[in-house]
């Protein structure tokens, strides 16, 4: 649309409006359209803005009605209240997720553990840390 307002002021020759008032400019034969380009050109822009009004009308007429205040602040209280819900239900979550990690993690320890100091006993070899990891260092003791 403002490409239309401004192709109609750009595509225009000056005309006089009052016999008091003279035009001093004029514009090239070539840069304005003949009177009948312009016509249906504004023609044109009529129907886009009346377009326009219509799409404009129909979206206010499809906004909904507004609610009371007190009935927003229930609504609010009530989402409030929902939100603090799923809120302690995600943080018991994964407070449950950490509790399943140390479990697994604990019982991965201990088979390793068991099974490489079977190993370290019967070959009387220190494992590297670089495999056992720093962790697990603590647990293990050179066969001496």
């Amino acid at each position: 649309m403002s490409n239309t307002i401004a192709y109609l002021t750009s595509r225009t020759n000056f005309l006089q409006v009052t016999p008091d008032i003279p035009i001093t400019k004029q514009r090239n034969p070539e840069k304005y359209d003949i009177p009948e380009v312009f016509e249906a050109n504004k023609k044109e822009l009529v129907a886009d803005l009346m377009t326009k009004a219509k799409q404009v009308e129909y979206l206010i007429k499809s906004l909904p009605e507004p609610e009371p205040e007190e009935a927003q602040a229930k609504r609010l209280a009530a989402l409030e209240e929902e939100m603090q819900v799923a809120n302690a239900d995600y943080i018991r979550a994964v407070n449950r997720a950490k509790d399943l990690h140390a479990q697994v993690k604990e019982a991965l320890l201990k088979v390793l553990i068991d099974t490489d100091a079977d190993t370290l006993t019967a070959t009387s070899q220190r494992i590297p840390a670089h495999i056992i990891g720093v962790e697990l260092l603590p647990y293990f003791t050179p066969a001496s």
